[in-house]
């Protein structure tokens, strides 16, 4: 084989693995955790129909505490479900969100043990510490890109259902 060749597809060799891996591993691996924690949530609309969004789950209380704040690349079908809430394993209770240190606007959907939207507080005001409260007690919390709800004519009542949440 000429020479020339052989280094030429000997430095395509090298390069290749340092692409793949380059500056972007740590996006990568942080891409990977995130996907490995998600899941489906529909939401089941009496006036659209059903709707399937991607979440992230927030199970423990640092991820409860943390939820999306400091984020702004929420998928337009994506969010976050705080579940179980309280994330101490406790009956159900009245939730307070705030949006501080959240950049993004968001809807957050407070949902009844019987798995119905009990509220929505849609397009939430970033950074703000004005608690947003359910008005009653709640099972689980979904976050949804802010806008979301309105567009796909999501409503008070609505069901809600992912794997798991029969139990």
């Amino acid at each position: 084989m000429n020479p020339r060749i052989q280094a030429a597809l000997a430095a395509a060799i090298l390069t290749i693995p340092a692409a793949c891996t380059g500056g972007n591993a740590a996006a990568s691996a942080a891409n990977e955790a995130t996907a490995a924690k998600t899941m489906p949530v529909t939401i089941t609309s009496a006036a659209t129909g059903a709707h399937r969004f991607e979440v992230e789950i927030a199970k423990t209380p640092a991820e409860q505490e943390r939820g999306l704040m400091f984020r702004t690349d929420i998928p337009k079908d994506g969010g976050m479900l705080f579940w179980p809430y309280p994330a101490d394993g406790g009956p159900p209770r009245e939730a307070s969100f705030w949006m501080k240190n959240t950049p993004s606007a968001l809807d957050i959907i407070y949902i009844r043990p019987d798995h119905t939207i009990a509220r929505i507080a849609e397009n939430t005001t970033p950074y703000s510490t004005t608690p947003i409260t359910s008005g009653e007690p709640v099972s689980a919390v979904l976050e949804l890109r802010g806008g979301r709800t309105a567009e796909l004519g999501i409503g008070e009542d609505d069901k809600v259902s992912w794997p798991g949440a029969e139990k």
